[in-house]
């Protein structure tokens, strides 16, 4: 008969697995479990004042998570023998998306219901729903969310040009490759040498070579970045024309993948150029169209750093995006508090939105394509 150290290291059908291996298996789990429930309240417990014990930070806590998850890992081969080995394909994985994911979202959730300014010697207190109040009274939060729709809006027009140069760079014009490496420079420059060489140089009101064109065909104050109008457009144009190259360059691919035995098809039935375009390339493109769409939305989302380059969200807020916003809470008043639950309001709004436009362009790419 095996030690129970012996059977313990050895996986073996559910069967064959005696009860004490079984016993000490369960005690073990539950052991670690105990632990980590026990850190975890006793520090809750004193994150909200209640007790004078608890740990100077979550750390401890933490540690706690991964002996628990090891444990627990361990355990189910040695309480289920090789029907628990199963699951170690996923556990590890579960388990590190929890604490990697889960337990920084509920701290996150944690500090956005309380007053923390790293410039107040106060540290952090609970609030309760201060911060969502103060939310819903600020005007600037509002615009940045106003003008988070224009800048997906423009979006439109991106994706009208980008359709445009695929097809031209999908025709045999001459030196097709150099057009096509040359459309995607702007997409290797970083978005911050974009806004100093566009925004900062050749905008630049005084001495930029198209404000001075501007002058020249009769603008007399030509202060692209001074107006509320004109700097939203002119943000747009910058972060318009690093990110068109990519766009370009999925529908180009998508395509060069179409059928040419339909598209030959449609030429042979007497279709115009319109009707070959409208009723069977754009239908077709339609898939590849929405990957692109999507994925533009998701960077325009995260759009920050031409408008901290160029503007720093002005004129007065004018031009701020939610993350340039959240940033400058966070960099320039040091509201860690308040941030953090802006940044939580706004991935909600993206979660939301996200799942309400992928089934709209669902039903857009079904009923378009079932015609063909």
């Amino acid at each position: 008969m095996s030690t129970v150290e012996g059977d313990l290291l050895h996986t073996v059908e559910a069967g064959s697995i005696s009860a004490s291996r079984r016993f000490w298996g369960r005690a073990a789990l539950w052991l670690s479990a105990l632990w980590f429930m026990a850190s975890f309240v006793l520090q809750a417990v004193h994150e909200l004042g209640w007790t004078d014990w608890g740990f100077a930070n979550w750390r401890p806590v933490l540690y706690a998570y991964f002996i628990w998850a090891a444990v627990l890992c361990v355990t189910r081969v040695v309480i289920y023998g090789e029907a628990g080995k199963k699951a170690l394909f996923v556990l590890p994985a579960a388990l590190f998306v929890v604490s990697m994911v889960v337990f920084p979202l509920l701290f996150a959730l944690w500090i956005g219901f309380s007053d923390w300014n790293l410039a107040s010697s106060v540290g952090r207190r609970f609030n309760g729903l201060d911060n969502v109040r103060r939310m819903i009274a600020d005007p600037f939060y509002a615009n940045a969310l106003l003008n988070m729709i224009l800048y997906c809006l423009a979006i439109a027009v991106e994706y009208a040009i980008a359709f445009g140069l695929a097809l031209l760079l999908n025709q045999e014009i001459i030196a097709r490759k150099f057009w096509r490496v040359t459309f995607l420079v702007p997409l290797m420059l970083s978005p911050v040498a974009v806004s100093w060489m566009v925004g900062k140089s050749m905008l630049e009101t005084r001495f930029g070579p198209i404000a001075r064109l501007a002058r020249w065909l009769g603008w007399e104050n030509p202060s692209f970045f001074g107006d509320p109008l004109t700097a939203r457009l002119s943000i747009m144009i910058m972060d318009a024309w690093t990110f068109i190259p990519f766009m370009m360059i999925m529908l180009l691919a998508g395509l060069q993948a179409l059928s040419r035995e339909v598209l030959e098809a449609a030429e042979v039935d007497g279709a115009t150029k319109w009707q070959r375009f409208w009723q069977v390339i754009f239908p077709l493109m339609l898939p590849v169209s929405v990957t692109a769409v999507m994925i533009r939305i998701i960077f325009k989302l995260k759009l920050a750093d031409i408008i901290i380059t160029v503007t720093s969200g002005g004129p007065g807020g004018a031009t701020d995006s939610v993350t340039s916003f959240i940033y400058r809470e966070y960099r320039d008043r040091s509201n860690v508090g308040y941030g953090t639950l802006l940044a939580l309001v706004y991935l909600v709004i993206i979660v939301v939105g996200m799942t309400g436009l992928m089934k709209i362009f669902d039903r857009i790419v079904k009923r378009m394509t079932g015609r063909l």
